[in-house]
């Protein structure tokens, strides 16, 4: 919309570079141009603001396939305005000279006439494909068709405007429709998923067997293994056991020659001394009988008074030594008794 400012009865229009605005004063063109800014008088003044940029026309709208489904196309429009001169003389692009805005919607004209031609070219593409055919390819079908029936469209021209692109973002059925037609897709994606689950538990299972196998196989070696160490423990035992009785009988024999050796000596040793003790009392004898016979040929010639003597010595030499003598009252008495009764006898 343009910018119009007011001052003392006259208009100041400042346009923007995406607007062709077009003044004529009567008959008289005079500016002409995109992004245009001029003084004008209201009252004397007729300005067309014709839009040139680019523009996107979304349109949507219904379709009947030759296996009679409803469907429901998406699609966008880009367009521009290409002749503002042509454009301006078959629609009314006219502004008001003190707010800028259009006097009618000539831009709502124009989404009417693309999209009724769009719909047009759509319906006959569709109205002759099957619902399976055109959720396939009908996308591409339709877009091919609206595009070569918009360049074909002799109104379009001669109102000024060309088509820039033409987009189709959607074909969708019904919704019950949809439904139904995605039953057998998701049964098979069921059936697929399922279909790897039971492979997925077979290989599971497979490789449990496996693995079970393993540790039989595994347990079947220890024991295996267990059984030849058990064996050959026992060999060893055994012949350590052989081992330990030979050196047991080494050593018995051993034993046995030196207790025979000892008992050799001891017995040669105890012959020498019973031999040797036997001579000792021998001569000891014959030093005794020697020294008796001769104490008894010192004592021959000796009388009796002097043996009496001597023996009353020996006697006193072998009796025990007395430290104290007690006398009591009683023994002293019958000492005295007796002594008396030898007196008077």
């Amino acid at each position: 919309m343009a910018d119009i400012t007011r001052r003392l009865g006259w208009r100041h229009l400042r346009g923007a570079p995406t607007a062709h605005i077009r003044h004529h004063r009567g008959t008289k063109l005079l500016h002409d141009g995109p992004g245009l800014s001029f003084w004008f008088r209201a009252l004397t003044a007729a300005i067309s603001e014709v839009p040139v940029d680019d523009r996107e026309l979304a349109m949507t709208f219904h379709a009947r396939t030759s296996d009679f489904q409803d469907v429901a196309v998406q699609a966008t429009v880009t367009y521009r305005i290409s002749d503002p001169a042509v454009a301006a003389a078959r629609l009314d692009f006219s502004i008001d000279p003190d707010s800028g805005a259009w006097r009618a919607a000539p831009l709502e004209q124009l989404g009417t006439l693309l999209t009724e031609t769009a719909q047009q070219h759509a319906l006959d593409v569709l109205s002759r494909t099957p619902l399976s055919a055109a959720l396939v390819d009908g996308v591409t079908a339709v877009r091919e068709r609206i595009a070569q029936g918009l360049a074909g469209e002799p109104r379009l021209p001669a109102t000024g405007i060309e088509v820039v692109a033409v987009r189709v973002m959607a074909l969708r059925p019904e919704p019950e429709v949809e439904r139904a037609l995605r039953t057998p897709a998701r049964e098979q994606i069921q059936q697929e998923a399922d279909r790897a689950t039971y492979e997925r538990r077979a290989v599971a299972v497979e490789r449990e067997r496996a693995i079970a196998e393993n540790e039989l196989a595994s347990q079947i070696e220890l024991a295996r293994r267990e059984e030849q160490l058990v064996d050959q423990r026992g060999t060893n035992a055994r012949r350590e056991a052989e081992e330990h009785a030979a050196a047991d009988a080494v050593r018995a024999e051993a034993e046995a020659a030196r207790t025979v050796r000892l008992a050799e000596a001891e017995a040669t040793r105890s012959v020498r001394l019973a031999r040797a003790e036997a001579e000792g009392a021998r001569e000891v004898g014959e030093a005794r009988a020697q020294a008796q016979a001769a104490w008894l040929r010192v004592h021959a010639d000796v009388d009796v008074a002097t043996l009496h003597a001597l023996t009353g010595t020996r006697l006193a030499e072998n009796l025990p030594r007395i430290d104290s003598l007690t006398v009591s009252p009683d023994v002293l008495t019958g000492l005295l008794a007796k002594l008396g009764h030898q007196e008077q006898a």
